[in-house]
């Protein structure tokens, strides 16, 4: 007789999930037992997908009791599939159908003002995270995840990726640490994953292996769509190692950790900050030699947005250009925060008109006054211009109107 094995989550704060309790028998048929709120409207539904992965799998003597919640069929399909896969080996996937806006990469330069976090195997976060308007939604399979639960949050994961629209946030996953971080690549990097944010990365050895296993799954897959990597220091030899992390390949933005950065220096973390300027003003630097954006830690406090806002206008003026975000409450204030001012606006209004004045010209030079403009400096300038148009600072047809 083999052991009952579970997945799921049951109780309060179960929301739009499932609890799935597996047992192989060795006669007596599919003896299948539903428990659900929505029986009467979806009962049938439910049955008929659960019998279906059975099949996938080759599985035709179990009981299996699920306790729904409220589930989407992915969810229900990754928690049937994980308490199947504690009892045995097998290669096979049951995938859900994958959505065509989910197919689509992500610029290396892309804005990455906010990172939503959402703990990967709660799928009641995930299900309408993309309307709040973050720039990165993060799947975090990490420290926002149990242990025991590790396995089955990579293949709810897994499936989110396929079947949840993000409204054009970038799909960006944290992994875990270490060969169990690896080993999460195989369910996240076959399914269009845009970024992969990388724990307590202290060297550039720890990317390249990272790099390595993912072309591996490309290849194996038949893939060649890009996979930006955002390393996070959280210790003191990360932050004397940031230039080597940002230098390394496919890594487009660096982030740093406060809470595990003081926690290593055994010191607690001020309001002031005055204990992480170092690694802080170390991190813009080596991002900046890099080419790569500067992305600040996240902050803890989901009630105060005034407080919010001073340390975002804190963090711009260090060079930071975006930061992580726990609740979406926390989205408009640093989108608002990490906004150009009026002079930064008007700089980069002349800098880009000059740029479009001379390309009518047919100039291939840009020039300002007596000063030259390099082309990373009419980026930058656009760039401020898209940060200004996106939070209502400036009209779409801005030039329309422009008087240089």
């Amino acid at each position: 007789m083999s052991q009952k094995t579970t997945a799921g989550n049951r109780g309060k704060g179960a929301a739009s999930d499932c609890y799935v309790e597996f047992e192989l028998t060795s006669a007596g048929g599919i003896h299948l037992e539903l428990n659900s709120k929505v029986k009467s409207l979806f009962g049938a539904k439910i049955e008929s997908l659960c019998l279906q992965i059975l099949h996938f799998f080759d599985i035709s003597n179990t009981h299996i009791s699920v306790e729904d919640n409220g589930a989407l069929d992915h969810v229900i399909a990754a928690r049937v599939e994980a308490a199947i896969k504690k009892q045995f080996k097998t290669d096979k996937q049951f995938l859900p159908d994958m959505l065509p806006q989910n197919q689509t990469g992500t610029a290396r330069d892309k804005k990455r003002r906010s990172r939503l976090y959402l703990p990967g195997n709660t799928p009641k976060l995930a299900l309408n995270a993309g309307v709040y308007g973050a720039d990165g939604i993060i799947l975090d399979l990490e420290d926002s995840v149990a242990p025991d639960k590790k396995f089955e949050a990579a293949i709810l994961v897994r499936n989110t990726l396929r079947a949840i629209d993000f409204y054009g946030a970038e799909r960006m996953v944290r992994i875990n640490q270490g060969d169990k971080g690896l080993d999460d690549l195989d369910y996240i990097i076959p399914h269009f994953v845009n970024l992969i944010l990388v724990p307590k990365c202290e060297n550039g050895e720890q990317l390249q292996v990272i790099s390595s296993k993912i072309k591996q799954i490309q290849k194996k897959h038949h893939m060649s769509h890009s996979v930006h990597l955002m390393p996070i220091l959280e210790s003191a030899k990360g932050v004397l190692k940031a230039f080597e992390i940002a230098a390394a390949e496919h890594v487009v933005a660096l982030a740093i950790g406060l809470e595990d950065y003081t926690a290593d220096l055994g010191v607690q973390r001020t309001e002031e900050g005055t204990e992480s300027l170092f690694a802080r003003c170390q991190l813009v630097n080596a991002a900046t030699a890099a080419g790569i954006q500067a992305i600040d830690s996240v902050f803890s406090d989901v009630s105060d947005m005034a407080l919010l806002a001073k340390v975002v206008a804190k963090s711009k003026t260090l060079g930071f250009t975006g930061m992580g975000c726990i609740h979406p409450r926390q989205i408009k204030v640093v989108h608002e925060n990490y906004a150009p001012d009026k002079t930064e606006i008007e700089t980069a209004k002349r800098i880009v008109n000059a740029f479009y004045l001379a390309t009518e010209k047919g100039l291939g030079v840009v020039s300002l006054g007596s000063k030259m403009i390099d082309p990373p400096v009419v980026i930058r300038a656009q760039t401020t211009i898209d940060m200004a148009i996106d939070v209502g600072m400036l009209k779409q047809n801005w030039r329309d109107e422009y008087v240089g």
